[in-house]
């Protein structure tokens, strides 16, 4: 309970923040349609050309495309702002505002941040995902909705473990922005399914980068396309993504040094 007020008080700090400038929601809303229309555009010219990509239907990419909107919001939103504000703390040596909290330090520098406005993203992503759902045809069946629901709070926690990981660096490395900023180029990548990839970028994006189970295994389940094995396999990566977060998180706190040293 404790936690759960904790997390709800920064997010309506958050929200009350954002309602501040309202004009940032006309803004976002703006980038939302560009990248929307963009990810349509280019999926239009695909299929002038073929009727499948990588046994993909047109139908089936729009929902991967959803996907990949809806998972980029909550991105947007929760976890990109706060990894960005937790590197500057660590650069700055202000970390010690966080850490000193009777919380878990962890908890309290994955909660401080949260942009409100980004969430027309993930509207944006359920509006394609129904849309696509509808052009498919196909009734979606209870476990075909909770297999997404799971695949994609896994795909999430996959990608905040792993942008963890890599803002932990900052703990020993002063460059880290461009470790960022070449994550953030690799899950464009995600607007795809990882099958229509080489092999050796298949398990690139799978393994080393969650891309895959970010964007391409939610999007299977709404195409009739996942199978448990690859739901246990996501649970198995997340599940060790976790504990090298943790890991990366813990060590890189016994080497910190801020204002308070």
């Amino acid at each position: 309970m404790r936690l759960f007020k904790l997390v709800w008080s920064h997010l309506r700090i958050g929200i009350a923040n954002e309602l501040q400038y309202r004009v940032n929601f006309f803004v976002q809303l703006l980038q939302s349609f560009i990248g929307l229309a963009t990810g349509l555009i280019g999926l239009a010219l695909v299929f002038n050309y073929t009727s499948d990509l990588g046994g993909w239907s047109r139908p089936q990419l729009l929902a991967v495309m959803g996907v990949y909107t809806l998972v980029s919001g909550i991105i947007q939103s929760g976890i990109q702002p706060n990894m960005n504000r937790l590197l500057e703390d660590i650069q700055d040596g202000t970390l010690d505002f966080a850490l000193t909290k009777p919380v878990d330090g962890q908890l309290m520098v994955s909660v401080r941040e949260f942009r409100f406005w980004s969430l027309t993203d993930v509207l944006a992503g359920l509006v394609v995902i129904g849309v696509s759902i509808a052009q498919m045809q196909a009734r979606t069946s209870v476990w075909q909705a909770l297999g997404f629901i799971a695949a994609l709070i896994l795909g999430g926690v996959m990608v905040y473990c792993f942008w963890l990981i890599l803002t932990s660096i900052a703990f020993w490395v002063v460059r880290i922005y461009e470790l960022v900023d070449l994550f953030q180029s690799v899950y464009a990548a995600g607007r795809w399914p990882i099958s229509i990839y080489p092999d050796w970028l298949r398990l690139g994006l799978t393994f080393l980068v969650p891309v895959a189970f970010a964007v391409t295994v939610p999007a299977e389940a709404l195409t009739s396309r996942l199978t448990l094995l690859t739901l246990l396999g996501a649970l198995g990566v997340a599940i060790l993504l976790a504990g090298v977060a943790r890991l990366a998180w813990r060590l890189g706190i016994r080497r910190y040094s801020g204002a308070s040293s």
